[in-house]
């Protein structure tokens, strides 16, 4: 019998941006104790700590810094996967990040997909943490990759990701994969179907989601063409101070 989960937040609290539902019915992956279903592929600490994802994916087009990756982990409520290179920077420096993100607190490290399997099995002499390695096409040597000291592959592969997954989980059943969703309900589930243990979702930026705010703001002006409660009730305020 299906039971009715019970819903507890706050008035401000509200409004946080939710994941698509059908994210909810990929297994997930066990990290440390933590059932990982959803992470955000996400820098932004606003919207990291009003998300209701189960963990961060904190990757970027730039050469790590131990400031963003601190701040990240620092702000977030929710495990942070962090980014530590392989694609532009690569070599000892890789592995010096992925040292730092763990004393920092990340529950795991994100590799790019140019990463050579030495530098993996670099980190892995350095950390304990997971090291999630990125796999953009069905030519991944996935077996050497594991070999090296790889815990989890994050499939990002566009459009064909779905195929991607299918192929390495038909000879690897077992490992826990990562990926990428696609920007529909359909996509999302077809990526689950074809064996991601957990799914990565890209939000709306900032800027889009203050656009519909802001259409809303407007509508409701024009429509009522009266100031807001809170206005009045500062300015009450204001009057007694």
């Amino acid at each position: 019998m299906d039971r009715e989960i019970p819903r507890v937040t706050g008035t401000l609290r509200s409004k946080s941006l939710q994941v698509p539902d059908v994210i909810w019915q990929a297994k997930g992956i066990v990290v440390m104790g933590r059932r990982i279903k959803s992470v955000i592929f996400s820098t932004d600490v606003a919207i990291i700590r009003n998300c209701n994802a189960d963990g961060v994916l904190a990757v970027y087009p730039y050469t790590p810094q131990q400031i963003i990756s601190q701040t990240i982990i620092s702000a977030s409520s929710i495990p942070v996967f962090a980014g530590v290179g392989g694609g532009t920077t690569k070599g000892f420096r890789v592995a010096l990040m992925a040292k730092d993100a763990e004393a920092q607190g990340a529950y795991g490290v994100v590799v790019n997909a140019p990463i050579s399997n030495e530098n993996v099995k670099l980190i892995r002499k350095v950390i304990d943490i997971p090291i999630v390695v990125t796999v953009v096409n069905d030519l991944e040597d996935v077996q050497a990759r594991l070999d090296a000291g790889a815990t989890i592959l994050n499939v990002s592969a566009g459009a064909r990701t779905p195929e991607i997954v299918a192929h390495i989980r038909k000879s690897f059943p077992k490992v826990p994969i990562i990926a990428t969703g696609g920007p529909t309900e359909e996509s999302i589930l077809e990526t689950i179907k074809a064996g991601a243990n957990t799914i990565s979702y890209t939000p709306p930026s900032i800027a889009e989601i203050f656009s519909d705010l802001m259409d809303k703001y407007r509508a409701e002006a024009e429509k009522t063409g009266e100031p807001d409660a809170g206005d009045e009730e500062l300015g009450r305020m204001i009057e007694i101070l």
